[in-house]
């Protein structure tokens, strides 16, 4: 199973009262990295896959320790973890590059594709679903 890696930037903004990176921040960095996944397949051959759109049914998010700010990024791989006809399942780790024993976050989120024109749900293309089993984790699929 492939995983994607995003090295998600720091921002001095992302910061809180508290010194560290702020609980909210981290939805914008897992979507950082989701869309830097899945618009892989579509844009450089022209394929039309997740191109359409694609709306957020539901995130789960662990915080499993405090990130301060710095200048380096934060490693985020995200793989599949299931695949059904009309939603998938992404997850994550937040974590450092040099010491991927160190997680600041594990995360999940649910995935709809959507037709943008009928603003229906729509079913995951054959084209999609092969880019994304390249990614499902299959030993999460048996537990």
């Amino acid at each position: 199973m492939a995983r994607h890696i995003y090295r998600c930037p720091l921002r001095w903004s992302d910061m809180d009262a508290f010194g560290h990176v702020n609980n909210v921040v981290f939805l914008r960095y897992l979507e950082e990295a989701r869309i830097d996944f899945m618009f892989r397949l579509a844009p450089g051959d022209g394929s039309p896959s997740f191109s359409g759109g694609s709306v957020v049914a539901r995130h789960e998010i662990d915080y499993v320790r405090p990130l301060v700010h710095r200048h380096e990024p934060v490693f985020i791989e995200s793989w599949v973890t299931k695949i059904s006809a009309a939603s998938l399942t992404i997850a994550y780790e937040v974590k450092e590059e040099d010491d991927p024993s160190t997680v600041y976050v594990r995360a999940s989120t649910v995935v709809v594709p959507f037709n943008l024109e009928s603003q229906r749900p729509r079913r995951i293309s054959a084209e999609e679903k092969s880019f994304l089993e390249k990614y499902l984790d299959k030993a999460a699929l048996a537990a």
